[in-house]
């Protein structure tokens, strides 16, 4: 079987950013977007899907994270679905309930070269630190348009800002490690129908 590993880069007036994926990795991840918390974040994502990511990204931080965060999604979504391919011989879907601590968070997910995204989180605050709580939803906006994903994020419960958003990064994470593991049973078919998950 072929390695699931790609590295994309794209440089705009905004970000200049890198970003490289093993898809059968074990969660090394490797961030410097220069936006500590999202850093944070992007860590739990590598770290409990197993894909080992690196991200290196300069930004237009002196207006905001805005640009930095939601690029460094087009970029990540982009590597995925480059590593992916023809994305033969994938379990395809997963969805989980993941809690932490009182937050409870579900996603789940189809990698089906149709991007779309269902997102019904709320915060009760516009910052966790000094990080925009808008910018979640932005980042999983671009990566699910970027990778070719369907996804659902739904936050059920929940009280702190900070476990809110972790939930939803993990939730993706394992929902992302669960689909795109080869499935035993078909490893060289594409599952699908159509014989096509390329959109």
């Amino acid at each position: 079987m072929s390695a699931r590993v790609a590295e994309i880069s794209r440089k705009t007036k905004e970000t200049e950013i890198s970003a490289s994926v093993h898809v059968d990795g074990t969660g090394r991840s490797d961030m410097a977007t220069g936006v500590g918390f999202f850093d944070h974040m992007l860590d739990q994502l590598s770290r409990h899907s197993l894909i080992d990511m690196t991200v290196k990204a300069k930004g237009d931080l002196h207006i905001d994270d805005h640009h930095t965060v939601e690029d460094t999604g087009i970029v990540l979504g982009q590597a995925l679905s480059k590593a992916l391919g023809d994305r033969r011989g994938i379990m395809r879907y997963a969805s989980i309930d993941l809690a932490m601590d009182e937050t409870l968070t579900r996603a789940a997910i189809d990698v089906s070269g149709r991007p779309f995204l269902v997102w019904d989180v709320n915060f009760s605050a516009p910052k966790i630190g000094t990080f925009d709580t808008e910018l979640v939803r932005e980042f999983f906006q671009a990566l699910a348009q970027n990778a070719g994903i369907t996804l659902h994020v739904t936050n059920l419960h929940g009280a702190n800002n900070h476990h809110i958003a972790e939930t939803c990064f993990k939730a993706v994470a394992r929902v992302l490690r669960t689909a795109l593991e080869r499935d035993p049973r078909q490893p060289d078919a594409v599952p699908s129908t159509k014989g096509s998950l390329k959109g």
